[in-house]
């Protein structure tokens, strides 16, 4: 018989603009923001922290300052007991919730009674690609068998493809700016939301969301330049051939790839952190505590790996089919906004309705620190359930090389 995996907390960092020298938190070490969010989750969670057996962050640019086992030396920055162990993974964006999912299969296979899952990113200190493999980690005979593009210009190619105009992306972009701007005012975040602290003097850096941009009208996102058009055009192939060439001898029907994502359509690029504190329905008993929600369903899936993005209907799908469920019993979606197209896509294939879809706004208007945001999204969606009093949710992520992750969570 399997365990149940227990939600007992989830804690977050505010997302800092992810800008060298400019955002709040870029003077911040990556393992100090893992470090203050392990000791919130477990202090949330009102469990003593010696009770923790192992502890999995997602991390996606695992080199200088986010190597050496990030997670393992955060444990120790925390102050937490040494008997704790840790293991840092790379599911690029997917990382923060395959932890969460790691640290919740430990669990229901009864190896484990407590564990935290989750992931940070600093993404000011440690940018994107720092770790030099680049897109296909530089396998040239791979690279002659399954040609890949930036995903900024399989965003553009889905967009073609399924039929999406830069009017339709720049509408669900400015619709997550407004929801994430109510969201705030409202204090929707608040319950998973913490200061970030310098840890050697208190002070407070950073108390709420730094990214998003309330002013954001339709007419500024339609002023602004696709973002991968010069991309697009580079010369990149052994006779020359253009990343937009290279893209298009894989998917002719396109015939052409119009740029249409821009700054404001696409994902922030932020730092933050992000927990989630699991335990086992034995445990939780036995302690007399009240768990909040529970795994209900996990999926992993792969997809053609040129166009990348399209894999959070397939994970979803598998993921309702593990729980015997339909998209129609779903209360509320959180669909990773790596670019607008994804969400848009995802809802076309699924036919969800777009009232339940991130509903307290996304990526596109808070951020997107790439090892955090799967743990921030499954925060995210049990707060919201428990604001609205629903009772599922599903959370999916599109990941680099044409993968994606689902998740269901139901409450309790």
């Amino acid at each position: 018989m399997s365990e149940k995996a227990l939600i007992l907390s989830t804690q977050r960092t505010p997302r800092g603009r992810g800008k060298k020298d400019a955002g709040a938190l870029s003077g911040l070490h990556p393992q100090e923001l893992a470090a203050q969010t392990l000791n919130q989750v477990i202090q949330a969670g009102q469990i003593a922290p010696q009770d923790v057996e192992d502890v999995v962050l997602g991390i996606v640019s695992q080199v200088g300052e986010q190597g050496a086992n990030l997670t393992r030396n955060a444990i120790l920055a925390a102050g937490l007991p040494q008997t704790i162990s840790g293991v840092s993974l790379n599911r690029f964006c997917g990382s923060g919730l395959q932890a969460v999912n790691f640290a919740a299969m430990a669990i229901m296979s009864g190896m484990l009674d407590v564990a935290i899952g989750g992931g940070v990113e600093s993404m000011s200190r440690v940018p994107l690609g720092s770790d030099g493999g680049g897109i296909d980690g530089n396998n040239l005979r791979l690279r002659g068998t399954t040609p890949q593009v930036p995903q900024g210009i399989s965003a553009d190619l889905i967009a073609k493809l399924y039929g999406f105009s830069r009017a339709d992306l720049d509408l669900f972009a400015f619709e997550s700016q407004v929801k994430a701007g109510k969201a705030l005012a409202a204090g929707a975040f608040a319950k998973s939301l913490f200061a970030i602290k310098d840890p050697l003097t208190g002070a407070i850096l950073l108390e709420n969301e730094e990214y998003p941009r309330p002013e954001t009208s339709l007419e500024t996102l339609a002023a602004l330049k696709p973002a991968f058009e010069k991309m697009g055009a580079m010369a990149v192939g052994p006779n020359g051939e253009t990343l937009d060439h290279i893209a298009l001898m894989k998917y002719p029907q396109a015939e052409h790839i119009p740029h249409l994502h821009t700054a404001g359509n696409s994902s922030g690029i932020v730092d933050g952190a992000a927990a989630v504190l699991l335990a086992s329905e034995a445990y939780v008993k036995a302690h007399g505590l009240q768990a909040r929600a529970r795994i209900k369903a996990m999926a992993t899936s792969g997809s053609e790996p040129l166009i990348m993005l399209t894999g959070p209907a397939e994970a979803s799908g598998k993921a309702l089919q593990k729980a015997g469920m339909t998209v129609a019993d779903i209360d509320l979606w959180e669909i990773n906004e790596a670019f607008a197209v994804v969400p848009l896509q995802t809802m076309q294939a699924l036919n969800i309705d777009p009232a339940k879809v991130n509903v307290n706004g996304g990526a596109i208007a808070l951020g997107h620190p790439l090892g955090a945001t799967g743990a921030i999204l499954l925060g995210t969606a049990l707060d919201a359930l428990e604001d609205r009093n629903l009772n599922t949710a599903l959370i999916t992520l599109c990941i680099g090389g044409g993968q994606a992750i689902a998740t269901i969570i139901e409450r309790l």
